[in-house]
């Protein structure tokens, strides 16, 4: 096994943990394990190489503000769950900062990122009327602000190009779609576990196509 197929062990490894603990439904655990996984990310994307390139800076920044949220919404309240918003939306801006910084071919294949999209808005459509009746303007005024940061970075990725970075994104975004389903239209069985292993995928391809390309 070679160096840079080491750096991936250590975030493999307590991804698995966090997945176990979400599936056994082990807070205790999961109040450590789920911020450990992003701080896994972020050693190795400095072990990779990031602050070489000012696109890994700017995905330096991203997966900073992700472990953010990932602290947030360790908690359930409303409250939490608009500040780990609010670190996410960062997250996504700089990883449009990342893609941009990579290079963007308008001519490739980034029409795809709209039938992404496209599935998670029609999986989404109710969140919208569901979070103003929970929380009015002030919970439904952040989410949909999100929704829109989302899709723009999805675009971008695909805009980039690199088959790892649109993948990842992808897949960021099907997590969220579970997340905003389950939290408010219809919890289910099983919601949480998929939430995490879509989640931490597609950071980490995300992070190993910008490094890539870079």
């Amino acid at each position: 096994m070679n160096g840079i197929s080491l750096v991936w062990l250590l975030p493999a490894v307590l991804a698995l943990v966090e997945w176990y603990a979400v599936w056994r439904h082990d807070r205790r655990t999961q109040v450590w394990a789920k911020p450990a996984v992003l701080v896994a990310l972020i050693v190795a994307a400095l072990v990779l190489g990031a602050t070489d390139d000012p696109a890994g800076t700017w995905l330096l920044v991203a997966l900073v503000f992700g472990l953010a949220g990932d602290v947030f919404l360790l908690g359930d309240s409303d409250t939490r769950f608009r500040l780990g918003l609010a670190a996410f939306l960062v997250g996504h801006l700089a990883y449009v900062g990342a893609f941009v910084t990579i290079g963007l071919d308008p001519k490739g294949w980034n029409y795809l990122s709209f039938l992404v999209l496209g599935g998670c808005l029609l999986a989404t459509r109710q969140v919208a009327t569901s979070t103003y009746l929970r929380g009015g303007l002030a919970l439904a005024g952040p989410v949909a602000l999100y929704t829109v940061v989302i899709g723009a970075m999805v675009i971008y990725a695909f805009t980039t190009g690199v088959g790892l970075v649109a993948i990842g994104a992808s897949i960021f975004a099907v997590s969220d779609t579970v997340l905003a389903r389950d939290r408010f239209v219809r919890p289910w069985d099983g919601a949480q576990l998929l939430v995490m292993i879509t989640y931490h995928l597609g950071q980490a391809l995300i992070v190993a196509g910008v490094l890539a390309s870079t």
